[in-house]
């Protein structure tokens, strides 16, 4: 069913786990969609799995790089004519390691790609947001289960992901003068090559390795689709999907 037909979203970190799963969704659902990511190949290979044809559009971009940002959602204007939507999803982490041994370099890396990315991701879209006919659009920070708990060992993690929330507020408020309607999706445990380590026995707050559950990352995907269809008068401000028996209720 295409109830996307004549919108058009950007993903970034579109070229795997929760960004491949949503573009993908985006895409089924008739939406025109920019896939960006810092690798060409798997986004060409999004964008042939979407089997869209020219509503897929590959930008590779490093969203640490605010230039590269710019270009992107300048592309996508020039494609499209619009960005309806913005899946602010991409993000990196650092080795578990404890925190006085976390490199400036590891620190620094985190912060640019998790909380400045963020930040150019949003800066763009309320730019082209606000100047485009028919004005608005929505932004969907993706902000994780660690907006709320933390792992052991995951401080830069977990501080950006906290701070990924105050951009999220301060965006929806920035954002409700000119129809731009900022939400956040926190995600706990989808099936991703990334995650698939959470089977293996991962750190608990009290010091024991514990096997975790996932959920379909496709779960993921359809959660943002969901979001993003609402009309620009409501908005999801958080939502929260997860696997059902994940420790997070209760964590620590």
């Amino acid at each position: 069913m295409n109830t996307g037909a004549g919108k058009v979203a950007v993903v970034t970190g579109a070229g795997s786990g929760i960004g491949r799963a949503a573009a993908l969704a985006f895409l089924k659902a008739g939406w025109s969609v920019a896939l960006a990511g810092r690798r060409p190949g798997p986004l060409q290979a999004v964008a042939d799995a979407g089997g869209a044809g020219q509503r897929a559009l590959v930008v590779p971009t490093d969203v640490a790089n605010p230039a590269e940002v710019r270009r992107l959602f300048d592309a996508t204007v020039q494609r499209f004519g619009r960005v309806d939507l913005l899946f602010n999803n991409a993000g990196t982490g650092a080795p578990a390691v404890p925190l006085e041994e976390l490199t400036t370099e590891q620190w620094t890396h985190v912060v640019n790609v998790n909380l400045s990315g963020m930040f150019y991701g949003i800066q763009n879209a309320f730019r082209v947001m606000k100047a485009q006919s028919p004005r608005g659009g929505r932004i969907i920070n993706n902000g994780s289960i660690s907006a709320h708990a933390p792992r052991p060992h995951s401080i830069a993690y977990t501080a950006t992901k906290h701070a990924v929330t105050g951009l999220t507020k301060s965006a929806a408020l920035d954002g409700r003068a000119f129809d731009i309607a900022v939400g956040q999706i926190d995600v706990g445990n989808a099936d991703t090559p990334l995650a698939h380590q959470l089977t293996q026995g991962v750190l608990q707050a009290h010091g024991v390795l514990a096997d975790e559950p996932l959920m379909d990352v496709d779960v993921v995907g359809q959660s943002v689709l969901h979001m993003a269809e609402l009309p620009l008068s409501a908005n999801v401000l958080f939502h929260t999907v997860m696997a059902t028996k994940m420790p997070f209720v209760g964590r620590g």
